[in-house]
């Protein structure tokens, strides 16, 4: 007997170390999706030496009122953080909560979301913003009310993104139905302060420009990202445009991410990571499964992104085996 359960026990270690050994194996790289679960318009940072991905919740309406972040040491293993914030600690948000953007000022931590996708100027929501003081949150709200709440420039308070220039700067950058603004951040973000000129909105909206602004510069060239076509049709994509200032003027150049129909449809609404003292980039962003047909079954992923020698991004290849291992030094 006692032969038996040593030959038994011996069995159970070299299944487990097998198992251990797959799973390490098939941890070469991140796979895509980089996690479970129906997540879509991924804000991604970079917070101390962890990346951090924060996408909305990709759910009906009146269920998308809570997210999750994700975190990570090298891209490859990703922890989840669960509902780092959601509608018991904004109260004037009830549904619709999505598109988070997120920055890091001082030792806060500020997530600025859509809620409640308002229809027109009479209606409660808009742009709001929270803050805590770790990245996983929890967050809360910070003013009680949306920050931005009105229809200006005919775009739809929602997709903010925030860009903070080298001057220290923070600018806000968002909108939906097809018109994109940008205004500046008072120092507490409690607020918006005009421009020189006195304009407190300014539209930088692009050729075919839909909604779901990115903004970083590079080389010091300001390129301004966005989404075109419908979020839940197969069509959705990312193109780009080159400026010299925050405000432009932005002409489009060419898209950058769009569908594979051998890997999956609607690739769009995107992030993207600078590793820090490198020129290498990756892009964090949503698309549906080709055995999908829901328009809120989507799915969040990560893959390179270059540039030619003309500081053009070149298209971006997606791909179901996502990145490999980088450590921040």
């Amino acid at each position: 007997m006692k032969f038996y359960q040593s030959i038994t026990l011996t069995a159970m270690l070299a299944l487990s170390a097998g198992l251990v050994a797959a799973q390490t194996a098939v941890k070469k790289t991140s796979g895509n999706p980089i996690a479970q679960g129906w997540y879509a318009d991924p804000e991604a940072q970079i917070f101390g030496k962890e990346y951090w991905v924060y996408p909305t919740y990709s759910d009906r309406y009146e269920k998308q009122v809570y997210m999750d972040a994700f975190s990570s040491k090298d891209l490859v293993n990703w922890t989840k953080h669960e509902r780092i914030i959601d509608t018991s600690g904004v109260k004037w948000a009830k549904k619709a909560m999505w598109a988070p953007a997120v920055t890091k000022k001082g030792n806060k931590y500020y997530i600025f979301f859509g809620a409640n996708d308002i229809q027109n100027n009479n209606q409660v929501g808009g742009i709001g913003v929270a803050v805590s003081n770790k990245p996983q949150g929890p967050f809360k709200d910070l003013l009680g009310k949306p920050l931005i709440d009105k229809i200006i420039n005919g775009a739809q308070p929602i997709d903010q993104f925030i860009y903070k220039d080298d001057d220290g700067q923070y600018y806000i950058i968002y909108g939906g139905w097809g018109h994109c603004n940008i205004a500046k951040l008072n120092k507490d973000f409690t607020g918006l302060v005009p421009f020189a000129d006195g304009e407190t909105y300014k539209s930088i909206t692009p050729k075919d420009y839909v909604e779901g602004p990115v903004m970083f510069k590079r080389k010091g060239k300001y390129y301004l990202m966005w989404s075109e076509g419908g979020w839940t049709g197969p069509n959705y994509r990312v193109a780009y445009a080159i400026g010299d200032s925050p405000t432009g003027p932005f002409e489009r150049i060419d898209l950058v991410l769009k569908q594979d129909m051998s890997i999956a449809t609607g690739a769009g609404h995107h992030a993207v990571i600078n590793i820090p003292k490198t020129d290498d980039w990756y892009i964090v962003y949503h698309r549906r499964p080709l055995t999908e047909t829901n328009g809120n079954h989507r799915v969040t992923c990560i893959d390179k992104m270059y540039f030619d020698e003309q500081g053009h991004i070149l298209p971006v290849k997606i791909t179901n085996e996502g990145v490999e291992a980088r450590l921040i030094k």
